[in-house]
């Protein structure tokens, strides 16, 4: 299988298997009025199988949707053809409105308007907990 190169825009690489999908629909990228190719199930030496998202466009990239789903994740950066940048994303401090608390007492489950927000409490195994009720999540 070939995908094409791209001249400028964005490969966001080492997506672990089955997460590409996930990735797609979070950052909109059917929104978008340029070329995306996901790749699933790609072979990988260090991953074994892995995703690959390629944008040929350079766009704002939410780098904490990014490192919520998947804090593995490479981010290539293309001009003229050219790898001009590469960097890995981290675990947000904080997100807000990526999901939603599961506590039904939760304040924002009553009220509509209200952020979710959620503030990292344990690095080492991904646990977001509740800026409100304190109910954690991985």
């Amino acid at each position: 299988m070939n995908i094409d190169s791209i001249k400028n825009g964005i490969v966001i690489d080492h997506i672990k298997a089955k997460k590409g999908m996930e990735i797609y629909r979070a950052l909109k990228l059917d929104e978008l009025d340029c070329s995306v190719a996901l790749i699933t199930n790609a072979k990988s030496k260090k991953m074994g199988r892995k995703d690959i998202i390629k944008i040929d466009k350079a766009i704002d990239v939410n780098l904490d949707i990014l490192g919520f789903i998947d804090s593995n994740i490479t981010i290539n950066i293309v001009k003229e053809d050219n790898l001009t940048e590469k960097f890995h994303v981290e675990l947000p401090e904080k997100i807000v409105n990526l999901v939603k608390c599961q506590n039904p007492r939760c304040i924002t489950s009553i009220e509509k308007n209200l952020d979710q927000v959620f503030y990292l409490t344990d690095k080492e195994n991904s646990v977001y907990r509740c800026k409100y009720c304190e109910m954690s999540m991985k």
